[in-house]
């Protein structure tokens, strides 16, 4: 305790503003497509491939960070991981070939965000609170917003001011502004300052993880791999990041500046995204404690589904009251899944539950990455983001199928083991 308040508040605090740095640092390249094909001439395929790496990077490296966590505590993990993200922004500024930001932005950056990523949040929830873990989550996915919110207008209007190194190097600067304060206030466990987790009724008993975090990652994947729930889990999540970080994070600004809306504008709303994303994913928290998640998956999927078939018709010159709409809707849907997803892994998998997460959270990586790609083909063949959205909403429809089939547990306490 630190007086009244539990330690469990303040990890979660800490955890807050490394998270909000971790999306910010992530969502940087979206807005440099067009500043870098105009300086470099790279094509919008070749820019939004560095993107892609990042972002499968981001999840693929979610698991083994989980399971490092383990071994090594989140403090050690994390401090590693802004310095490696500092590293990768920084040099951006010395490129001249394309590879080089495939190097930075995709490998240094999506490693060291990825070690950052929803599997930390599973991490903090599971270790520091049993009152209130539903919301905690929500809160801290918010903080995924909240940096998108804090970084892309201030990126967009650096980039079109000083241009695109200055965000750059302010990235570098803010991830090295947050070591200190990560090795100052995050403890690894409950017992490290004498206490437990918020909510629990006996004595926490650290976890002891022994051997190669990454053998006991992949040794966690072929046991769950061997469920039905882990699969539509994956699937559905898979969907998830499609259509948001892989298509709208990546490729809204430059599909609005297609219709003629300036850079700017198109960044702001992008951001106001993230200030509804705080309320709904918050919400979503909140009713994962209280509604079986399975059902808040379906509508969440399908509701998104729907918005961004209609998407392609709000574009236009400046914004219009459809669009606001759109961003108000959208923003609330954005990452709600993740509290309910990640208390079906816990529910389903005990102990082994962030690490779990961890993999579904890489299938979500996965199919981002294949978006980003992907859409950013579609506008280079047919000269138009449009076939790219009524795609990704067709796909939500299915991932709501697949949260749907996912069978109720009657047991809370019985752990998957097999199909």
């Amino acid at each position: 305790m630190t007086g009244q308040l539990h330690w469990a508040w303040l990890v979660a605090a800490v955890s807050f503003i490394t998270l909000i740095g971790a999306a910010g640092f992530r969502a940087v390249p979206s807005v440099l497509i067009d500043p870098l094909h105009e300086e470099f001439g790279w094509s919008r395929t070749t820019i939004s491939a560095a993107v892609s790496i990042n972002l499968v990077l981001f999840g693929v490296i979610s698991p083994f960070a989980a399971a490092l966590m383990d071994r090594l505590g989140m403090r050690r993990v994390v401090a590693g991981a802004l310095v490696l993200v500092a590293a990768g922004s920084g040099l951006t500024v010395f490129m001249t070939a394309s590879w080089q930001l495939l190097l930075c932005w995709g490998v240094l950056v999506g490693v060291g965000t990825g070690s950052m990523s929803m599997a930390f949040v599973a991490t903090v929830t599971g270790r520091w609170f049993v009152r209130h873990r539903g919301l905690v989550s929500g809160i801290l996915t918010a903080a995924g917003a909240t940096g998108q919110l804090i970084f892309l207008p201030l990126v967009a209007a650096l980039a079109t001011a000083q241009g695109w190194r200055v965000p750059a190097l302010v990235v570098a600067g803010a991830a090295l502004a947050v070591v200190p304060l990560v090795l100052a206030f995050l403890r690894d466990d409950p017992s490290d300052v004498g206490t437990t987790a918020l909510g629990a009724t006996g004595t926490s008993v650290p976890l002891v993880v022994t051997g190669s975090s990454a053998a006991r990652a992949v040794r966690v994947l072929r046991e769950a791999a061997r469920t039905r729930t882990f699969w539509l889990l994956a699937g559905g999540f898979a969907i998830c990041g499609a259509s948001t970080n892989g298509l709208v994070g990546t490729h809204f600004v430059a599909a609005a500046h297609d219709h003629g809306m300036p850079h700017t504008t198109a960044a702001s709303l992008l951001a106001l995204v993230g200030i509804f994303d705080v309320a709904g994913t918050i919400l979503s928290g909140w009713l994962t404690d209280r509604l079986d998640p399975r059902v808040l998956l379906g509508g969440y999927y399908t509701l998104r589904g729907l918005s961004l078939m209609v998407l392609p018709a709000l574009f236009a010159p400046d914004t219009q009251p459809s669009m606001w709409v759109f961003i108000i809707f959208y923003g609330l849907d954005w990452i709600a899944t993740v509290p309910p997803t990640v208390a079906l892994c816990r529910n389903r998998f005990g102990d082994a539950g962030p690490v779990v997460f961890g993999w579904v959270f890489a299938s979500h990586q996965v199919g981002a990455a294949l978006a980003a790609v992907g859409a950013g083909a579609v506008r280079d063949v047919r000269g138009s983001y449009d076939l790219a959205w009524f795609i990704a909403g067709g796909l939500c429809v299915a991932a709501a199928l697949l949260s749907l089939s996912i069978r109720p547990i009657r047991d809370p306490s019985r752990v998957e083991t097999r199909r």
